[in-house]
């Protein structure tokens, strides 16, 4: 039973943005299956609702996956307490606010609030996922975990270059890491896309895991001259949420200094000129 279970979700994995519908024989060939068992696997989530027989040996996902989803999005803490307070930022800066989670070495987008005057962006769409090394919430997400395990992720996922700006090196990806860890927030400057940066924070839970990240997604023209009021605005955002989790240190003066050193001191959320 166990292995009938991870063959299932392998087989659900396959399904993205990217590539929607699978037949019988590309699902045998891409989890090295014999076609009679693929095709057994396909025909046993259909019957169980996670997919969708649209002709013969043909599939596509379910509406009980969308079903399930809506659960999850609608009665998990993160998500529920995160959007209140993204709803804030998106008022105040005009943006674009990211919730994600780190998932099979990926970041999974589960949240995403934009205002009408924000630029469009495809690559971050909510169910949508993300090579790490080249997004700030992903640099977030890979500083809390043990080298070793990004090592893994490495092996497995690769360091594709999207843009010229993006790591290209496990050496460089580790010194940055190490700078996210030391100073709680990391940024994307222009290494997804060009012409758009973004800065992103951890969120974490009540042991003081890191559970998700939080980021504020912006032009490269206007992010560049608002870049320190942007970084204390999600370090801010991403501490209350992480507080309503039930996360608390006492103190958080190492933040604030390094604040007050850097800019004119704006209590609160800044608010963008």
């Amino acid at each position: 039973m166990p292995r009938t279970v991870h063959m299932a979700a392998r087989v659900l994995r396959l399904f993205s943005f990217d590539r929607s519908v699978w037949c019988v024989k590309e699902v045998a060939y891409e989890l090295g299956l014999p076609k009679s068992t693929a095709s057994e696997l396909l025909a046993d989530l259909a019957r169980a609702g996670f997919l969708e027989r649209i002709e013969r040996g043909t599939y596509r996902l379910g509406w009980t996956v969308f079903s399930l989803g809506q659960v999850l999005l609608h009665s998990s803490p993160l998500v529920m307490q995160a959007r209140r307070v993204m709803e804030e930022l998106v008022t105040l800066w005009g943006e674009t606010c990211h919730l994600a989670v780190l998932t099979g070495g990926e970041v999974l987008y589960v949240e995403k609030i934009r205002s009408e005057r924000a630029m469009d962006i495809i690559l971050s769409r909510v169910g949508g996922r993300l090579w790490a090394h080249c997004s700030g919430v992903g640099k977030v997400l890979l500083a809390s975990r043990p080298w070793e395990e990004v090592e893994e992720i490495i092996a497995l996922r690769g360091l594709p270059q999207l843009t010229p700006n993006t790591i290209a090196s496990k050496d460089q990806l580790r010194q940055v890491l190490a700078r996210v860890r030391e100073e709680g927030y990391a940024y994307d400057e222009e290494e997804a896309m060009i012409g758009l940066c973004c800065v992103a924070a951890p969120i974490r839970d009540e042991s003081g895991r890191v559970v998700a990240a939080m980021s504020l997604s912006v032009p490269a023209y206007r992010f560049y001259p608002n870049q320190q009021r942007l970084t204390t605005a999600i370090v801010d955002a991403a501490r209350r949420v992480s507080e309503q989790l039930g996360y608390y240190q006492e103190d958080w003066a190492w933040w604030n200094d390094k604040r007050s050193r850097s800019r004119s001191s704006v209590p609160g959320i800044s608010v963008p000129t």
